[in-house]
């Protein structure tokens, strides 16, 4: 997966046109609630900014949602996955495991502080600092 891919790369590689990319950026402003005077921010964050990384984690779950999500079908797993969200770690889908996995995790947080969507499954835990049901030291900074 590319993080440093826009959406605009994204729809070129599939054909759409300058058109309908325009079209899109303004029903997102429409979506948005935002007025009409924003569509020229949203085709720029489109075409010049990255897609956001998203760290997907576990708390306490019985991990229901990542099936739900690897069983979609309309779009499908492989379409999310690779076109329309970077997901940049979950430990339930990655090949990596162990520490290697947890360098690719502190990695992201140190190198997009700040600029990562983090997704958590089921609910954090708080007792005793969260140490509870966590993949390796979960919630410490990088």
């Amino acid at each position: 997966m590319q993080s440093n891919q826009t959406f605009a790369d994204l729809f070129r590689a599939r054909g759409v046109s300058r058109r309908d990319f325009l079209k899109f950026c303004s029903l997102t402003s429409v979506y948005l609630g935002l007025s009409p005077s924003m569509v020229p921010s949203i085709v720029q964050a489109m075409e010049n900014k990255p897609r956001t990384p998203v760290l997907w984690i576990h708390g306490l779950e019985c991990t229901c949602c990542s099936e739900s999500f690897i069983r979609s079908s309309h779009p499908t797993i492989e379409d999310l996955l690779f076109n329309m969200i970077s997901l940049d770690y979950d430990d339930v889908l990655s090949a990596a495991a162990g520490n290697q996995l947890e360098e690719v995790r502190r990695k992201i947080m140190k190198e997009y502080k700040g600029k990562y969507l983090l997704a958590v499954e089921g609910n954090a835990s708080t007792k005793d600092d969260g140490v509870y049901c966590m993949v390796g030291s979960m919630w410490s900074a990088p």
